[in-house]
């Protein structure tokens, strides 16, 4: 499918179900892509609404074209003095935006509320969330003679910008646009 960034904008969450025994709770979010795992920040005493507005990063390096890119968001609640409990999750496809983003340089999903279901199905909320896909410049290098090139590319607003340099220096031999 592709390379690039994956950016998840966490934003905030709303009536996420759950207490503690002395207070608040203290919620933050593991998300997964395949392999990959971030944390975000604790949104310490929030309780049921909290605000996280921060984003994390995936690096995305696809060769399948036919598999389904997702996003699994965690939601936990922070204990001091034990296991952290489950609040909930939600599931996101990003094939689409990576697709799109792979064809176009760059995609967006503007910030969207997402149900928050525990493992019997039931609704404990929504978490809204923003993604951004960016295709990673590509190199290659090609040789002429003695002389080494190396051919950069990459999709920006529907066009191809390749980019011709000679490898033993950073001046640019030719540009397409």
């Amino acid at each position: 499918m592709g390379r690039g960034l994956l950016e998840v904008h966490l934003v905030d969450a709303k009536g996420l179900a759950g207490t503690d025994f002395l207070g608040k709770i203290d919620p933050y979010v593991i998300v997964q892509y395949r392999s990959q795992e971030r944390k975000s920040s604790t949104a310490r005493d929030a309780g049921r609404n909290p605000s996280w507005n921060e984003v994390l990063k995936f690096q995305i390096s696809s060769t399948a074209a036919n598999v389904q890119h997702k996003l699994i968001l965690r939601i936990m609640d922070h204990d001091n003095f034990s296991r952290d409990d489950f609040l909930g999750q939600a599931t996101i496809n990003v094939t689409d935006v990576i697709s799109i983003g792979m064809e176009k340089g760059k995609s967006e999903m503007s910030p969207a509320k997402y149900s928050v279901v525990t493992a019997d199905n039931s609704y404990h909320g929504a978490i809204k969330v923003g993604i951004t896909f960016t295709a990673a410049t590509k190199v290659k290098k090609l040789t002429h003679g003695f002389i080494q090139f190396m051919m950069e590319y990459k999709l920006e607003a529907g066009c191809t910008a390749i980019t011709i340099r000679r490898c033993d220096s950073r001046s640019v031999v030719h540009s397409i646009f």
